[in-house]
């Protein structure tokens, strides 16, 4: 049998020739092989642009070595190859392109839409603007994947690539993506906002700005805390200033002496003194305990958040004046040491 172009079979030891007249299976599983690739969609595209450009590269090898060897006819046929492999491989890449700069377009205005209805929905506006910023890059990575795949790359592999990559990037900086969560469920659920004071892992101090990763907080000497959302979200949350009442408690210490009756006047009589105190809820005196070295009543008024400290302090003094004033002592822990004579003596 002549062995001719690519009918020709390479003889290997031991492995038989077919008889004239055999058919050989490459041909049918050239054509099995060349069924499982895709026909349609985006993986069809990405094959025919990698054709194209294998089909173009090959002819300008073609073109180049027929050039050195000064065989024009050849080459002029390879540059006719050439600009045949190079025109559906630029018509991709041109596709490409403007898939890209399509989904930048897009992107753009999905992200103000998305930012406009969260601030219509009365939504945070940092949680807002989060989602926004989210639905942007994900319109652009798909922008990319499917321009990508335009211009010949096999978007299977690179999607593997970003998914070893997300993987990777998460391991180092999960600290910081923790810290995220943790922002954007301070931002849904809202235990505070800004302004609130809030005592959390042991700081008091009011709220100035709550970002996707941090919280920052002003403590009331005037110092800036910048706290990781995960210490915030992860721990205990007292808000103070959450409700729009506070109730004012002061405990007070009279002497023995002291008639109960007349001292629960008093009391009640250095509340009635105080402006801004509230009368509902009614305030409150009652007895608490007998102390050591005194009576010890409990003393409530309520009082406007804002209000809180100055209540207090107005109602502390004017409660010192009128104790005074009705000549009600105030006594203060202390110790009588008896010595024994005999011991004094010897």
């Amino acid at each position: 049998m002549a062995m001719l172009g690519y009918e020709a079979w390479y003889i290997q030891p031991g492995v038989s020739q077919p008889e004239e007249g055999q058919q050989t299976d490459t041909e049918g599983q050239s054509t099995d092989a060349q069924s499982e690739e895709p026909t349609e969609g985006l993986p069809a595209v990405a094959n025919q642009t990698r054709e194209a450009a294998n089909e173009a590269a090959n002819a300008g090898e073609e073109a180049f070595s027929a050039l050195m060897s000064g065989d024009t006819e050849a080459a002029g046929a390879a540059a006719k190859k050439l600009v045949a492999g190079a025109v559906p491989l630029l018509t991709n890449i041109a596709i490409g392109i403007v898939i890209i700069l399509v989904a930048l377009f897009l992107a753009g205005r999905v992200r103000s839409i998305v930012t406009k209805t969260s601030r219509k929905a009365r939504v945070d506006e940092t949680l807002g603007s989060f989602f926004g910023q989210l639905a942007k890059w994900a319109i652009i990575g798909i922008g990319l994947v499917s321009a990508i795949g335009y211009m010949g790359v096999p978007t299977a592999s690179f999607a593997a690539v970003i998914g070893g990559a997300s993987l990777a990037i998460g391991l180092a900086f999960q600290g910081s993506l923790g810290n995220l969560a943790a922002g954007v469920m301070l931002l849904i659920f809202r235990p505070f906002k800004i302004g609130d004071v809030v005592q959390v892992g042991g700081i008091t101090a009011k709220v100035t700005e709550i970002d996707l990763f941090t919280t920052m907080l002003d403590t009331p000497d005037n110092r800036r805390i910048i706290m990781p959302n995960g210490n915030i979200f992860g721990n205990e949350i007292e808000n103070i200033t959450f409700h729009p009442t506070r109730r004012v408690d002061i405990t007070v210490g009279t002497e023995y002496p002291a008639d109960l009756d007349k001292a629960r006047e008093v009391l009640m009589g250095a509340i009635k003194k105080v402006d801004g105190a509230l009368t509902d809820p009614a305030p409150v005196v009652y007895l608490n305990e007998l102390g050591d070295s005194s009576i010890n009543w409990a003393v409530r008024v309520w009082a406007n958040t804002p209000d809180y400290w100055a209540i207090k302090e107005k109602l502390t003094r004017q409660i010192k004046y009128d104790l005074d004033a009705a000549d009600i002592g105030i006594p203060f822990p202390q110790m009588d040491v008896h010595i024994d004579g005999k011991v004094l003596n010897g």
